[in-house]
């Protein structure tokens, strides 16, 4: 009889910390990334009035007779691997994790791990949570800024000082495209046909060049040209080339431009099939346009730089995509800034407008100047059993004994099939229809087992009332 009293409170404490569960769930429905919990019961010990016993030549054997005496709570598990809806924002910095890896982030330089993907920066331009929290990754490479060096999380700075600005670039490649008609009149007029090219010099200052181009009359087979430098105007329309001389009939000027190391260079077809054979001399596929300043004194060597740890003197002009055939007496002849891979091209000073994340978590800077740089990459840490981390609140977890450990460097999200969306955050897994199924059945539950004890109570009562 007293048994039955106290199973009767085991099964009231199992449903009440079920019900406890099912009221954070539901309290949780719209926080973002939380992970709803589930309660499983098992039964406790058993008391044995009877044991079990074998079958005899005469007899046969009996089972045991055994009285259980109530339940238990076995576990409280966490569906932490399971992925809630997606939620589109198009904030820069909230993110989605797919799959079950987990965002590293960091606060009093111990690393913690969550789903939530609603990020920011703070006055530092550090990555962080809503909390604070650092979210941490890999750097770039200091000897390739293209590639990323993982190694050991730190915390990023995407919006630092040092990433808010695109140092500009000098230009040092341009080439000319397009086709030649020997029967176009601008060719053998007295201003030639006119190319312009737009450049940038080592502080990142715009300049047009423009040339003239020109038959050569001393060819029958009309398969020479003269391509002749002009000017170079900086971009208040003012001419800097030229030289300090008044003497000379040259526009006075600061900077003395070649190409080919001469004012103009001849360009050379086959006569035969109209394509490109040389600029300059035989063989010659590119020529060199330098601009000097003709006191170095005075005038900084602007159009000379260091890129990628090589000194750039002038601008290579690649000639090579030029052609030489009938279109209708008109050329479409040009120059373009930048080799015809689009490398090469210089560019101005350029300030971070926006911050691209792609789907393996790396960071690229957009900048006004049209540059995309590679500023980090978010590293996730995955675990044998992520279900058994430890909650800290805030919508973090913590390492335990049961869940494996952080090896300080992480993985990439892509390696085990997942991928980083941005702009999109994951609401939480929990799922009302059931929780409030789970409510009605634990209700239930506690009714029966509120039964048992006013049962048993009422037998006690008449079991007393024997002595009357």
């Amino acid at each position: 009889m007293m048994r039955s009293l106290y199973s009767g409170v085991a099964g009231l404490k199992t449903h009440q910390t079920k019900m406890d569960v099912i009221g954070n769930n539901i309290a949780n429905v719209n926080t973002t990334g939380f992970k709803s919990s589930s309660v499983l019961f098992s039964d406790v010990l058993y008391q044995t009035s009877a044991n079990a016993t074998g079958a005899t030549a005469t007899t046969g054997g009996t089972n045991a007779s055994q009285i259980g005496l109530g339940a238990k709570t076995s576990s409280i598990q966490t569906s932490i691997t399971q992925n809630g809806s997606a939620q589109t924002t198009n904030n820069t910095y909230d993110m989605m994790l797919s799959g079950s890896a987990f965002f590293v982030v960091s606060r009093g330089g111990t690393n913690y791990f969550t789903k939530v993907g609603s990020f920011g920066v703070d006055g530092s331009g550090c990555l962080v949570n809503g909390s604070g929290y650092q979210v941490m990754g890999w750097q770039v490479d200091p000897d390739n800024p293209n590639q990323i060096k993982k190694d050991t999380v730190s915390a990023l700075y995407p919006e630092s000082e040092e990433n808010k600005v695109s140092s500009p670039q000098m230009t040092t490649d341009a080439h000319f495209t397009g086709n030649i008609d020997m029967t176009d009149p601008e060719l053998t007029s007295v201003d030639g046909r006119a190319i312009s090219v737009s450049i940038y010099d080592a502080l990142g200052y715009n300049y047009t060049v423009k040339f003239k181009l020109t038959q050569d009359e001393n060819q029958a087979d009309k398969s020479l040209y003269n391509l002749e430098i002009v000017s170079i105007k900086d971009s208040n329309n003012i001419e800097i080339t030229g030289t300090d001389d008044p003497t000379t009939n040259a526009v006075e000027g600061g900077y003395t431009a070649t190409i080919g190391g001469a004012n103009s260079i001849q360009v050379k077809f086959d006569p035969d099939t109209g394509n490109f054979e040389y600029v300059g001399a035989a063989g010659q596929k590119n020529a060199k346009l330098e601009i000097k300043p003709n006191n170095p004194n005075e005038k900084g060597d602007v159009f000379q730089s260091v890129i990628n740890g090589e000194k750039v003197d002038g601008i290579n002009v690649d000639f090579s995509y030029l052609t030489r055939f009938e279109s209708n007496g008109k050329s479409t002849v040009k120059a373009v800034r930048g080799a015809a891979d689009t490398t090469g091209g210089g560019r101005s000073m350029g300030k971070l407008k926006d911050v691209s994340i792609d789907e393996t978590g790396k960071l690229y800077g957009v900048y006004t100047n049209g540059e995309t740089k590679l500023l980090g990459q978010i590293s996730v840490a995955t675990f044998e059993n992520p279900m058994a981390l430890e909650a800290l609140g805030n919508s973090v977890y913590t390492t335990t004994q049961n869940s494996g450990y952080f090896d300080g460097i992480g993985t990439s999200v892509d390696e085990d099939g997942g991928k980083i969306s941005q702009g999109v955050l994951e609401m939480s897994n929990v799922d009302l229809s059931a929780e409030f199924t789970e409510m009605i059945t634990t209700q239930r539950g506690f009714q029966a087992n509120s039964r048992i004890i006013t049962t048993s109570d009422s037998m006690l009562e008449e079991l007393v009332n024997l002595k009357r």
